[in-house]
């Protein structure tokens, strides 16, 4: 059923009050909050702007919910570059064999691929997402859909809109998990960005991580290549492949190139873009043949078959390889055995752009991990608010990495929310206007007003 438009906040109505925790976002990284903060005991009420919550953990999971990675510590660490010693220290707390062992407790086994990534045996994500919301509600969390955050009021009142009007809330402790930029129809759009900068919360621009980039292609190769694989391929950039380079697999889109080789290099290639315009990718097209080798044999005569020909036979070259040839080449290019094993060896690509933020992976930027206490997440202008998840200003490869820093994130928060609650005085009830909400008050999945 299509939602109805959510009208504007009302900033007259008087104020409800939690005295639990109130959650905000409805994603991996929330729903960890939740949990651990309703295990210590807390009252919990989760608030998703759409009209269910994970809908980004099941789009993610469509081709085999890859769920963390077997990648030991510390190279597992290193996989967040900068941020690694920040996020090693969410890791110590819940790390990649926790989450298999929390998969596990919710009837969920894992296995380790060939590639090292971890996946439930089915590969699906809706039976996991299905059980840990069972189990939360089971436990007393409760769920409130097409409650979509608005930032503060100038009580310090979260504001809400909802298919009933506006909703103000004060609420004991907070913790936000509104995800990134990226997908922005499954509810991480981003917008809270300028509320909490407004707050003096300090942040950075979101930006594309994970993402595919644009490049020049010529009508006629993209006309005649678009959506072909390109496996195995040698990645070489700058020093973030060392000398032996970086394989995988990668795709030649309509746009430019994508793909699981191209996203574990996003970030160094969309640093450079911005910093010098654009940058230049290296693929090595026939991994395993030296270019002796390849220079002798495409010194071979031809005689009267074609160059693909020729080609196909002396290389091992496909269609698309032979089109890329001739995009950095052209035809004058092609008749010269050295020119041809160097290139096939070194085939440079400029790539002019990533991909705008609504169609990418995930995003980089958000809350600076700077603006929070490291020890528990709180955002330092805000005392009983923390953040987890996608929306700090971190990021990692595809690879489980990604979901497994935003499971460890929510586990911090919601674990460091419940023990400031825990310090905290009981709220007082001399206001006639706020409304109390018990762990009764709740009706249909929204807040009894």
């Amino acid at each position: 059923m299509t939602a109805r438009p959510l009208p504007p906040p009302c900033p007259d109505s008087p104020p409800g009050r939690l005295a639990g925790l109130a959650v905000i976002g409805g994603g991996p990284a929330g729903l960890m909050a939740a949990e651990v903060a309703r295990a210590a005991g807390l009252e919990v009420d989760v608030f998703e702007a759409k009209g269910s919550v994970g809908r980004k953990f099941l789009i993610a999971g469509k081709g085999g919910l890859n769920l963390t990675h077997g990648e030991p510590r510390p190279a597992f660490d290193s996989r967040y570059r900068e941020r690694q010693e920040e996020v090693a220290a969410w890791l110590d707390g819940f790390d990649a064999a926790a989450l298999r062992d929390w998969a596990a407790g919710l009837g969920v086994e894992t296995y380790v691929g060939s590639s090292g990534r971890v996946f439930p045996l089915d590969r699906k994500a809706a039976p996991l997402l299905r059980g840990w919301v069972r189990r939360l509600r089971e436990s007393g969390v409760r769920f409130h859909v097409q409650h979509r955050w608005t930032g503060w009021d100038a009580e310090g009142a979260l504001r809400f809109t909802t298919p009933d009007g506006g909703l103000r809330l004060q609420a004991g402790a907070v913790v936000l998990a509104l995800g990134g930029g990226s997908w922005p129809q499954l509810g991480s759009d981003g917008e809270w960005l300028p509320w909490l900068r407004e707050s003096g919360v300090e942040t950075t621009p979101l930006q594309p991580a994970n993402c595919g980039f644009d490049v020049g292609w010529s009508a006629h190769f993209r006309g005649r290549h678009a959506g072909a694989p390109l496996k195995p391929v040698v990645a070489h950039f700058g020093t973030d492949t060392g000398a032996d380079g970086l394989q995988g697999e990668c795709v030649i889109s309509e746009y430019g190139l994508e793909g699981s080789l191209v996203y574990a290099l996003s970030a160094p290639l969309r640093d450079a873009i911005t910093r010098d315009g654009s940058a230049t990718l290296l693929l090595d097209l026939v991994p395993g043949r030296p270019i002796e080798r390849l220079q002798r044999e495409l010194a071979r005569p031809r005689g009267k078959r074609s160059l693909a020909e020729h080609l196909r036979r002396q290389a091992g070259l496909d269609g698309p390889r032979v089109g890329l040839l001739h995009e950095v080449l052209g035809r004058g290019g092609l008749d010269d055995p050295h020119t041809l094993a160097g290139t096939l060896k070194r085939l440079p690509l400029t790539l002019l752009r990533p991909r705008p933020l609504p169609e990418v992976i995930s995003s980089a930027g958000g809350i600076r991990l700077e603006a929070l206490d490291p020890a528990t997440l709180m955002l330092d202008r805000r005392p009983g608010v923390f953040a987890a998840g996608e929306m700090l200003d971190w990021e990692a490869p595809t690879g489980g990495y990604l979901l497994t820093a935003c499971f460890a994130s929510g586990h911090r928060a919601g674990r460091a929310a419940a023990r400031w609650l825990a310090t905290q005085p009981p709220p007082s009830t001399s206001s006639g206007s706020d409304i109390f909400l018990p762990s009764g008050g709740v009706t249909g999945g929204r807040l009894r007003r």
